[in-house]
């Protein structure tokens, strides 16, 4: 699997790194709730490995602001907060499980079995992202238009599944270039702007909606004939 394991203990975040990688997990750690939402943007990961207490979030906000922006990465907390309470608040916000440090990576290992094996089968929650007469497959790398195949550049397949995988939220532009190259680039660019323009061009002048002054979001569903 790959893992995002958002922990700032260093002792504990790499032997649980450490722990992960020899079972064959790839995992990819930040210290810090900051760049979170970046990171969920610019790749896919199997399951996010969230800690609670964090030097610059709060883990309860960011899996709240994760879930209002329809993210369905399965998400395990990981807290030395063993009250019941805290237990049902994060679960009822969307958390899929919940487990009490110290933990058991034996435990931890089959619980990410458990909690993938049961979020993928969900309806709706496989592969393929579908919004009215737009289809994306992630897997295939396809995208079809009204029935209709439609050949998009890598990067202008990644940018609409952006805003397939999250279709009720505004991104500013700095929000996507940062989670297209990884990172700030502190450079002026037109590069987004371009890539919009190349959407709407390719399937319709509303699939992606500009709101003056603040970014874009997915425009409306159009019916499939």
């Amino acid at each position: 699997m790959k893992l995002l394991l958002i922990e700032d203990d260093e002792d504990f975040g790499a032997a649980l790194r450490d722990g992960l990688q020899q079972e064959g997990h790839e995992v990819l750690w930040v210290r810090g709730g900051a760049r979170f939402e970046s990171m969920l943007l610019s790749d896919r990961f199997d399951a996010v490995l969230l800690d609670l207490t964090l030097p610059d979030a709060d883990g309860q906000v960011l899996l709240r602001e994760m879930r209002q922006r329809r993210d369905t990465t399965p998400l395990i907390v990981i807290s030395a907060r063993g009250q019941h309470s805290d237990r049902i608040d994060m679960l009822d916000l969307g958390a899929d499980d919940y487990l009490v440090k110290p933990i058991d990576l034996g435990e931890l290992s089959a619980r990410l079995r458990a909690v993938t094996r049961r979020v993928h089968a969900q309806p709706g929650r496989g592969s393929a992202l579908q919004h009215g007469a737009l289809r994306l497959d992630p897997a295939q790398g396809t995208v079809s238009w009204r029935g209709r195949r439609i050949v998009l550049r890598e990067r202008e397949r990644w940018l609409l599944e952006q805003f397939m995988r999250h279709p009720t939220h505004l991104f500013s532009r700095t929000q996507l270039e940062a989670a297209l190259y990884g990172g700030p680039t502190g450079i002026e660019s037109n590069t987004i702007e371009v890539y919009v323009h190349y959407l709407r061009r390719k399937l319709a002048p509303d699939i992606i909606v500009t709101v003056r002054g603040l970014g874009y979001r997915l425009g409306p569903a159009h019916p499939e004939s």
